[in-house]
């Protein structure tokens, strides 16, 4: 698949950045509010290997690989609107895992928290609730300066420990990994939010069930009984 391909030339990347600045604190680029978060060389290569949050069968004959910002418009159509013909035809019945990515712009003021707030869900295995939870919720907290405690009235709606929730946010053990998810974007030349590899290609924008079914059904076809 052409994330595959493609993480070797993540791995080049990092190696390049490491030789500029071994060691060092490596700043991402600052978001809208001026807030940018540092993490080092090291963090990131430990954090690179991380395959993303996926929802269907380990066997399924088609990966979807979706890069996608929690504060994108587009992103929340796509989640809204696609998504739940997605679960449930083609990934409930076998035909396609579906892979959620970071991809966090820095257009976006309040992604990054979002992200986090995502991933230290998702270490108690509620990601998926969580993701729809910040989608539906996007025109809420996207305009709001209390960001943060809507994420953690999401998070308990969903049943998180939020003793473990709150710890994790305040540790932001998972800035690591959300960055190297963007750069492993970046080293495959996503360009925007969101973005789908469907096999071995790749499609920008948000894209309409029958499309991505037509997608699935070109590369692994339904077998018709004789």
């Amino acid at each position: 698949m052409t994330a595959k391909r493609g993480m070797k030339n993540f791995y080049i990347l990092l190696g390049a950045i490491a030789v500029v600045g071994a060691g060092a604190i490596w700043s991402q680029r600052n978001s809208g509010d001026g807030s940018g978060v540092a993490v080092t060389i090291e963090a990131l290569e430990a954090a690179r290997g991380f395959e993303g949050y996926s929802i269907g069968q380990a066997a399924a004959p088609v990966v979807v690989t979706e890069y996608a910002d929690f504060q994108c418009p587009a992103c929340r159509i796509q989640a809204i609107l696609t998504m739940p013909d997605v679960i449930e035809r083609l990934v409930r019945t076998g035909r396609v895992r579906w892979v959620f990515k970071d991809l966090p712009l820095d257009i976006h003021d309040k992604t990054r928290a979002a992200h986090l707030a995502a991933a230290c869900v998702g270490e108690q295995d509620r990601f998926w609730p969580m993701h729809d939870q910040l989608f539906y919720g996007q025109n809420e907290w996207a305009s709001s300066r209390g960001a943060e405690r809507r994420f953690r009235s999401y998070a308990e709606t969903v049943g998180a420990d939020m003793d473990r929730y709150n710890e994790c946010v305040r540790s932001g053990r998972y800035n690591a990994r959300i960055e190297a998810s963007v750069q492993e974007a970046l080293a495959l030349g996503v360009a925007s939010t969101p973005t789908f590899i469907i096999g071995s290609r790749m499609y920008p924008g948000t894209i309409s069930y029958d499309r991505i079914k037509g997608i699935v059904d070109s590369i692994a076809p339904v077998q018709t009984q004789q």
